[in-house]
């Protein structure tokens, strides 16, 4: 059974940081493209960041670039989203997930296959 778990959100202010972590398992993830997505209320999911199965290819939101750091650890099966200069609009729940390539970044939500069950993140001003 897949299972992924997201961890370390939380309230932060704004300019801070947070680290976010996920562990996957149920299958050998190491071969596949990882991303992070969020969803803020009453908007639709939006990708955030991704990273191919090397860790070599990353790609990010313009919204988020030069302040999130996505990476990997293919021997513990975790993905790692480093979130600095936190700003009120990345107030969303975010998702990891596992896409069905290994080599491209995609952003569309519908190359994804697993999702976990999310994490809170709250920005206050």
């Amino acid at each position: 059974q897949v299972q992924l778990v997201e961890s370390g959100g939380g309230l932060v202010q704004a300019g801070g940081s947070l680290s976010l972590s996920c562990a996957a398992s149920g299958r050998p993830f190491s071969s596949y493209t990882m991303g992070w997505f969020r969803q803020a209320p009453g908007k639709e999911r939006e990708f955030v960041a991704a990273i191919t199965w090397s860790g070599r290819s990353t790609a990010y939101a313009d919204s988020v670039k030069g302040r999130f750091t996505i990476s990997r650890d293919n021997a513990k099966n975790m993905v790692y989203l480093q979130m600095n200069s936190l700003k009120p609009e990345d107030t969303a729940v975010y998702y990891c997930a596992v896409a069905r390539v290994g080599l491209g970044i995609p952003r569309d939500s519908g190359q994804y296959d697993y999702w976990g069950q999310g994490t809170q993140v709250t920005v206050s001003s």
